[in-house]
C-alpha cells in the first residue's frame, strides 16, 4: 500500500513526488517511457525564475536525482488503467494507493516527416515562448493555422528578422482579431495551400522544403521551425474515472480535482491555459500539498 501513486515521471509527477517526500508519505512514481518529460528535447531553458540557463536534460535529471535522494520509488512501467478503488495496473504489476496523481503531459504533434525527431533542439521547436529569444534577426517559420500558430508568428515577429507563417489551407482556424495583427507585421511572410515536406541542414536546420496544392516545390532558408499544430494527450485509459473534453484533455473541478474522490491531476495532460514548465511544477506542489490534506 503506497500513501499516493504518481503516473507520470515530468516536472509535474516530479514535483509532487518532491512534496509528498518532504511529508514523509510513501510515494511510488510510474513512468512508461524516461524521467523529464517534454523539457529534456529543450536544449536550453532561460524562462525558469531563478535559473539563469540550463538545458532541459540537466533539468530534468536534477529533479529526478532530488526525488531519488528523498526517498521515492520510480519505476518505468507503462501503466494500463486505473480504477475507482485507487488501484492501478502495469503491464507488469498492481499497485495499491490511498490516492492518485495522474501527470502524464501531452506530446507535440508532429510533422512526421525525416530528420524531425534529429533536428529537435537544433533548429526545430514546438514552444516559441521557450526558444524564440535564441532567433535574435534571425529568419524562422511556423507552421500551422490555429491560434497558437498566429500568436508564435507574433510573439517571433517582434525577436526575428523574418517570420514565414505556413499554413496547408487557404484560410487560418485562428481568431480573426489576431489574423489581423499578423497581417499588419510586415516581416511576417504568409504562405498558403503549402505543406512542408522536407528538413534539410547538417548539424542544424538550414533548409525547409514545401509544397503547394499543385505540388510546385519551394526551398526556405531558415534558422528555425516552430511547429504549432497541436498537442495531444493520452488519456483514454483514465477515461473510467476522469471526464475527458472534446480534445482529449482530463477536466477538473478547480484544476486539481477529477470527478473521482482521491484522484488528483497535475501539469500539461489536464484542461489549462497556459502549458509551461512554470506551470507543470506549480500544479504538482498544488496536487500533492491537497492530497496530503484530503489524505484518509
Amino acid at each position: 500500500m503506497y500513501d499516493v501513486i504518481v503516473i507520470g515521471a515530468g516536472p509535474a509527477g516530479l514535483t509532487s513526488a518532491l512534496y509528498l517526500r518532504r511529508a514523509n508519505k510513501k510515494v511510488l512514481v510510474l513512468e512508461a517511457k524516461t524521467y523529464g518529460g517534454q523539457i529534456v528535447k529543450a536544449n536550453k531553458v532561460e524562462n525558469y525564475p531563478g535559473i539563469i540557463s540550463i538545458s532541459g536534460y540537466d533539468f530534468a535529471k536534477n529533479l529526478y536525482e532530488q526525488v531519488k535522494n528523498l526517498g521515492a520509488e520510480i519505476k518505468f512501467e507503462t501503466v494500463l488503467k486505473v480504477t475507482e478503488d485507487k488501484k492501478v495496473i502495469t503491464s507488469q504489476n498492481q499497485y495499491q494507493a490511498k490516492a492518485i496523481i495522474i501527470a502524464t503531459g501531452s506530446e507535440n504533434r508532429k510533422l512526421n516527416i525525416e530528420n524531425e525527431e534529429d533536428f529537435v533542439g537544433k533548429g526545430i521547436s514546438y514552444c516559441s515562448n521557450c526558444d524564440g529569444h535564441f532567433y535574435q534577426d534571425k529568419i524562422v517559420a511556423v507552421n500551422g493555422g490555429g491560434n497558437t500558430a498566429l500568436d508564435d508568428a507574433l510573439y517571433l515577429a517582434d525577436i526575428a528578422k523574418t517570420v514565414y507563417l505556413i499554413h496547408r489551407r487557404e484560410e487560418f482556424r485562428g481568431e480573426d482579431k489576431r489574423l489581423a495583427e499578423v497581417k499588419n507585421k510586415p516581416n511576417i511572410k504568409i504562405i498558403l495551400n503549402s505543406t512542408i515536406v522536407s528538413l534539410k541542414g547538417q548539424d542544424c536546420l538550414e533548409e525547409i522544403i514545401i509544397k503547394d496544392n499543385q505540388d510546385n516545390k519551394q526551398t526556405l532558408k531558415v534558422d528555425g521551425l516552430f511547429i504549432a499544430i497541436g498537442q495531444e494527450p493520452k488519456n483514454e485509459i483514465f477515461s473510467n474515472v476522469v471526464d475527458l473534453n472534446e480534445k482529449g484533455y482530463i477536466k477538473t473541478t478547480d484544476g486539481v480535482h477529477s470527478k473521482t474522490e482521491g484522484i488528483y491531476i497535475a501539469g500539461d495532460t489536464r484542461e489549462k491555459y497556459l502549458r509551461q514548465l512554470t506551470t507543470a511544477v506549480s500544479d504538482g506542489s498544488i496536487a500533492a500539498t491537497m492530497a496530503i490534506k484530503e489524505m484518509n
